[in-house]
């Protein structure tokens, strides 16, 4: 009793009532923060590490092309081998997905930091962001696969993962709109001036176009743009620590059989064969690849498409800003539709839902009032996008569980897999973009763009991210887990659990009586 006046005094939100085996609001508001961090630092890499790698760094570029995919490729390694290590790391007084979570968060923040920072030497720059990226992305995994992971270990019941995991989905796409605000409003008040192009100078003269067309608007200069990315992402750090704080002192770990203590000990590529040897769980990952890779396009080139092809320089961080508010008011009313409908349905409509406003955004004349509202009703489906497929991944989980009752914690290796594809079609889209738009003829810090770049710009986030998006959903017609085969799971797995909690009964009631 004097143990558990402690804990409730100490740390409420980590009490959790192992009779009744269910999560305290607090509880799952605590585990749900923990999500802020990996989207809000990936939002602003994802909208503004290219515009920034080109008109800020000032890179060529091809470079910054092999920046990018480098980056997120080199998660082919880190991803399931951090899964791997996470699935054999001993138990400790704090769980064994938080120490994880807490040892890498202070590398990490000083990564992202020099990540944004502008080296005072031109040789080495290339050298410079593909160290620090690489670095920031093996540390943020260090931190987010064992945070997904830990959706198996704080509860056993799958109604409060899946209350959880829809509190975290929340929490996540709050995080887009954090991530877009700070770094979008922050950089948006210190833009670079831009420089004239050959038909800038057409238009102009050569005489007043000498001098550029913005480099006296309110004396802002490209040292201003540089500091304004560095308090950025000040800012952001500062966020990431918070919340790892939050989730290490607020989330506690189950230990036991059902939250995913390993059976038996098994090789790296052990590993990699017993998950993607599950035919639901390879099914899956190849449709999140496809429609991840679809709206990371869309991410990735959408500030350039804004800033050139629209023209809308000076107002690309507010559409932005309009697509995540969007998607945080869609968040309750996708919840919904995935409880009435089920989750399968609720990824097709959601996913589908967006491919108008795809088409519309570049057929429609350069309008910035219609742009908002474009982009106001493509933030539903990017809300769809954000939530379903993760809503997903726990039902995969039970049912290898159901097929294979006697191979128990591997959820690491199944949530590491699928972070590494988020990142690698992540890594793909921004470095298959960047470099076809060297191959269009970009110019750096341009007032303008050549005709090639519009209409690259244009496939890149209309024609391509739609023929992928449909890639995936076709492949999602042969998942085979539906409402029928979830509930069933959920019945078995309670089954087993009920089976040995009297099994574990009757050997104590055994071993008292002798």
């Amino acid at each position: 009793q004097y143990e558990y006046n402690c804990i409730l005094l100490l740390s409420p939100c980590k009490l959790l009532p192992s009779s009744l085996n269910r999560l305290s609001v607090c509880s799952k508001i605590c585990y749900a923060i923990g999500g802020a961090p990996y989207q809000i630092t990936g939002c602003a890499l994802g909208f503004f590490l290219q515009i920034y790698l080109l008109d800020v760094a000032q890179l060529d570029p091809f470079y910054a092309s092999i920046i990018l995919f480098v980056g997120r490729a080199w998660d082919a390694v880190t991803d399931p081998t951090v899964g791997f290590l996470v699935s054999r790391t001993p138990w400790t007084r704090f769980g064994r997905m938080l120490p994880w979570i807490a040892l890498s968060t202070p590398l990490a923040v000083l990564a992202y930091f020099l990540v944004w920072y502008v080296p005072p030497f031109e040789d080495g720059k290339v050298i410079w962001y593909l160290f620090f990226y690489c670095l920031f992305q093996t540390l943020q995994t260090c931190f987010h696969v064992p945070y997904s992971a830990l959706t198996m270990f704080i509860s056993s019941e799958q109604k409060e993962r899946d209350s959880a995991t829809a509190y975290r989905m929340t929490v996540e796409v709050l995080g887009t709109v954090v991530g877009t605000a700070i770094q979008g409003q922050i950089v948006g008040m210190a833009n670079a001036p831009c420089l004239p192009g050959p038909a800038d100078l057409l238009a102009l003269g050569n005489t007043s176009a000498s001098h550029g067309i913005n480099d006296t608007e309110h004396g802002i200069s490209l040292d201003h743009t540089k500091v304004a990315y560095m308090i950025a992402s000040g800012v952001i750090c500062l966020i990431y620590i918070i919340c790892a704080i939050v989730v290490f002192c607020g989330v506690r770990e189950q230990k036991g059989k059902h939250c995913g203590f390993q059976s038996e000990p098994m090789s790296f590529f052990q590993g990699i064969r017993l998950v993607m040897g599950h035919g639901p769980y390879a099914k899956l990952v190849m449709v999140f690849l496809f429609t991840s890779l679809g709206f990371m396009l869309l991410e990735g080139n959408f500030a350039l498409f804004c800033s050139y092809t629209l023209g809308f320089r000076n107002d690309f961080q507010n559409i932005l800003l309009v697509i995540m508010l969007s998607a945080t008011l869609a968040i309750p009313f996708w919840q919904w539709f995935l409880t009435r409908f089920g989750k399968k349905t609720a990824v097709y409509v959601g996913t589908l839902s967006v491919v108008p406003f795809m088409i519309l955004v570049v057929c429609v004349r350069s309008n910035l009032i219609v742009t908002y509202i474009v982009s106001f009703a493509a933030g539903v489906g990017v809300a769809a996008a954000f939530l379903l497929p993760w809503s997903m991944l726990p039902d995969v989980v039970d049912d290898f569980q159901v097929q294979n009752p006697d191979s128990t914690g591997h959820e690491a290796l199944f949530y590491s897999f699928y972070v590494f594809f988020t990142k690698f079609a992540s890594g793909v889209s921004l470095g298959i973009s960047t470099l076809s738009l060297d191959f269009a003829g970009y110019i750096t810090r341009g007032c303008s763009q050549p005709e090639a770049v519009d209409l690259t710009l244009k496939l890149l986030v209309s024609a391509a991210p739609i023929a992928l998006i449909l890639i995936g959903l076709g492949i999602l017609y042969s998942y085979p887990i539906d409402e029928e085969r979830r509930q069933g799971n959920r019945k078995l797995l309670q089954e087993q659990r009920d089976n040995e909690a009297d099994s574990e009964t009757d050997s104590t009631e055994l071993a008292n009586m002798v």
